[in-house]
């Protein structure tokens, strides 16, 4: 008897949804980084166990918008809390309630599925101050479980399965055996070369690039040809992450191509060009050009 359960990350950015993601998988398929908004769009996440299959959604981070990306962004959010079997909320380890967290509770509760609250970050603080912070959230929503959890140490992680297998239903999996996610290569290593320039970009610069797999062709011996156009808003930001006589671009291509090339299991020739798309985060022709539609 086969059984699946179809389940969204929501939170506010980061979180560590992603790295709960990865860590749930047991492989990278979602990048992540310490600058908030890292994902764009959701990312389905296959984890297989027994009979029983998992899709997890891997959604952005809830935020308020600027741009017409982030109205994009925030939307995946809003229409991934609903027809699933089951919302993880994750917060951080603080005993506060903010605004993201109120708006994703009241939308959880217009759409009346249950929810389990995934407290992240334990490895931080004192277990102690946990228990305020999971008694603020029980009088806020009714959850049906409270799980202090660590996507980077693992602690809590198998509590958490545990958990989840209470709302998998007899049925015919989703996706076959063996995958790990639905996103295609080619998505995947632009995704991890955007990775590498919200590591190595400051401030808002990352965050108005995308990236392009222009190439992916294989040959006869195994390697890898991948041609990738990274598009930023300003000549100016160009500049910096093209970096003197080539430097930034050079190191954003060197540290890209290690993490694809783990990725595939075989040699990549990475080419970077870097060219200038003004406000293409405020375009819409843009933003669906860039594969940013509506789920």
């Amino acid at each position: 008897m086969t059984k699946s359960a179809m389940i969204t990350l929501c939170g506010r950015p980061n979180v560590g949804k992603s790295t709960l993601t990865n860590a749930l998988v047991g492989e990278k398929v979602a990048i992540v980084s310490n600058k908030p908004q890292t994902t764009r769009n959701r990312i389905n996440a296959i984890v297989s166990r027994g009979e029983t299959q998992f899709v997890l959604m891997d959604t952005p981070g809830f935020h308020k918008p600027r741009t017409r990306l982030g109205d994009y962004m925030v939307n995946v959010v809003r229409e991934s809390v609903a027809d699933v079997d089951c919302v993880l909320l994750l917060v951080e380890p603080v005993a506060a309630i903010g605004p993201q967290e109120e708006a994703l509770i009241e939308r959880i509760r217009q759409a009346g599925v249950p929810a389990l609250l995934v407290i992240n970050k334990i490895d931080t603080v004192e277990k102690t101050r946990l228990l305020e912070v999971m008694a603020l959230y029980a009088g806020a929503f009714d959850f049906d479980a409270i799980l202090p959890v660590s996507a980077k140490t693992g602690e809590g992680l198998e509590e958490l399965m545990a958990e989840l297998d209470k709302y998998a239903v007899e049925g015919p999996h989703f996706f076959p055996e063996d995958m790990i996610t639905d996103q295609p290569e080619r998505q995947i290593c632009a995704e991890l070369v955007r990775e590498q320039l919200l590591q190595c970009l400051d401030k808002e610069i990352p965050h108005g690039t995308a990236v392009e797999v222009t190439r992916f062709s294989e040959r006869d011996n195994g390697l890898v040809d991948l041609e990738v156009t990274i598009y930023c808003e300003k000549d100016s930001h160009k500049g910096i992450i093209i970096g003197k006589k080539g430097s930034m671009l050079k190191k954003i291509g060197e540290q890209a191509r290690a993490s694809i090339e783990e990725f595939l299991g075989t040699r990549v020739n990475l080419q970077t060009w870097v060219k200038v798309k003004e406000n293409w985060r405020d375009s819409m022709a843009q933003l669906r050009n860039f594969g940013f539609t509506e789920q």
